[in-house]
């Protein structure tokens, strides 16, 4: 057997031993392995609340998601998108409306916006030029995902903030007192 032949099986092996409902699985055979991943396809389809997962791992489709979800994940992405479905609006009108904002981070998020296919910018010669922006067919596909990625984030925030203060003073328990206070609080080992 090659050594490219080993790994391939190995893949086989590890990817397998998860079985359709996420549980390890011990003895699993090749067509057990195409039975669980296409019974994992159907289910993603028949339970919207489930991620696709892809047969194989792909460092290109990862490269993609990593750059849209740097793209659309920082917060003036999401307000630049979230006025400019509304229709078409000017620079300064932008900058005014999202308040806090500085010309120059503006500037950026179109540009990198524009760049992703997501905007269009229209120049209109008049004195002085008009600029217009405005969300492309693409970059209206993205109103329903950030809609419920938003709406997901305000219905959840308490529990969010709830579970961060848990897990800091979880944190903060660990590590207060000296060594010698943990020491001497520890029980004794034998």
């Amino acid at each position: 057997m090659g050594r490219a032949e080993g790994f391939a099986d190995r893949r086989a092996v590890a990817v397998a031993r998860i079985d359709v409902a996420g549980h390890w699985s011990h003895s699993v055979t090749d067509a057990r392995l195409e039975t669980a991943l296409a019974a994992r396809k159907k289910a993603h389809f028949r339970n919207p609340g489930t991620m696709r997962v892809p047969d194989q791992h792909d460092s290109t489709d990862c490269r993609a998601v990593a750059d849209v979800l740097a793209r659309v994940g920082d917060k003036w992405t999401v307000m630049v998108v979230a006025f400019l479905s509304a229709g078409p609006m000017r620079f300064n009108e932008l900058r005014r409306t999202i308040g806090g904002i500085s010309q120059r981070m503006l500037t950026l998020t179109l540009r990198g916006l524009e760049r992703d296919g997501l905007v269009t910018r229209t120049v209109t010669p008049s004195i002085p030029p008009r600029v217009d922006y405005e969300l492309t067919e693409l970059g209206r596909t993205l109103i329903v995902t950030l809609g419920e990625l938003s709406d997901w984030a305000i219905r959840n925030r308490l529990q969010v903030e709830e579970a961060r203060r848990r897990f800091d003073g979880r944190d903060e328990t660990r590590s207060s007192g000296t060594p010698a206070d943990r020491v001497a609080a520890s029980p004794p080992t034998r």
